[in-house]
């Protein structure tokens, strides 16, 4: 399995480094301004990126999102324009190599301040809240339910990013406050109608999509959003397998579950306390938890990636 990259430094303007992404500036052959991202094989759990990544989960993320951008692509208007690494000016040929089928060439937006969740399980956060309060972020649900139920009616409940960092739930109204009603209203249909799609289509081919997150941007001087970042991938929702789904319980992931469990461990066993730096994952843990991003693209697409 090809070494796992970890970072990039690219003669490129205005490197920005995420817990697991490099974005940079570029300027396209047609003069457009451009988004270069890339997608790196680093793994983050519990807010701390670990020593070392899944090699090759950086081009899982992107071919799986570049799946559900042209899936949806008559449905609404996204930013990704390209993921052909010749398109990216000013590369060598060794980087394009390094960098190929991890890339996304998109459109420039301003981020709509609303990190916008669809909720078709009941689980994650939503399960403990509705253990305390009977609801899920303020959403009243029925009494009765179980660890990982069904909702039969997807629930939209947005967050925002708190002054640490963090997400933080807010209400509808609140979200309205921010970014105005309307695009509330539109955010919170559009949000619902590409989960209920998506879940249709994932639950055919074998895969629980229990619960996703989107985000959405607007290009300078337009108030027409544009759905933005990575959409429908292991690190952006839940996906269970449906042959092993049995509510009353934590399900198994097609994410990084396998990293971490195996963390857990490490900090019962008084070896990491959760913050940085994180340890380095065995070679056991690496294999298992890049099988699983691959087993998701196999259920999903049809086809096999080769890394």
């Amino acid at each position: 399995m090809a070494q796992a990259l970890l970072a990039t430094d690219l003669n490129l303007p205005n490197k920005r480094t995420g817990k697991v992404r490099d974005l940079y500036d570029v300027t396209l052959a047609s003069g457009e301004e451009a988004l270069l991202i890339i997608a790196s094989d680093r793994i983050s759990a519990f807010d701390v990126v670990m020593q070392n990544g899944l090699p090759g989960k950086g081009v899982v993320l992107t071919q799986i999102s570049k799946f559900w951008f042209d899936h949806f692509s008559g449905e609404i208007k996204h930013h990704l324009l390209s993921t052909d690494v010749a398109d990216v000016p000013g590369l060598t040929d060794d980087e394009r190599q390094a960098l190929n089928g991890r890339i996304m060439l998109c459109k420039k937006t301003e981020v709509v301040p609303i990190e916008c969740i669809a909720r078709g399980y009941i689980t994650g956060s939503g399960w403990k809240d509705y253990q305390n309060s009977g609801a899920v972020c303020g959403i009243e649900l029925p009494a009765g339910l179980r660890n990982s139920d069904r909702l039969e009616q997807p629930l939209f409940t947005p967050s925002t990013k708190a002054v640490d960092g963090h997400d933080e739930n807010i209400s509808f109204d609140q979200g309205a406050e921010v970014v105005g009603r309307e695009l509330m209203e539109w955010l919170g249909e559009k949000t619902l109608s590409l989960y209920s799609a998506a879940r249709d289509y994932a639950g055919e081919r074998g895969i629980i999509l229990a619960d996703t997150k989107f985000e959405f941007g607007q290009i300078q001087g337009s108030d027409e959003p544009l759905l933005i970042d990575e959409i429908f991938t292991p690190d952006s929702s839940r996906f269970w397998p449906a042959d092993d789904w049995e509510p009353g319980r934590e399900q198994v992931s097609f994410d990084k579950q396998i990293v971490r469990n195996y963390l857990e461990t490490v900090v019962a066993n008084g070896e990491w306390d959760k913050n940085p730096p994180g340890p380095a994952l065995p070679d056991e843990v690496v294999e298992r938890g890049i099988a699983r991003y691959l087993e998701a693209y196999h259920l999903l697409t049809g086809d096999h990636l080769t890394l």
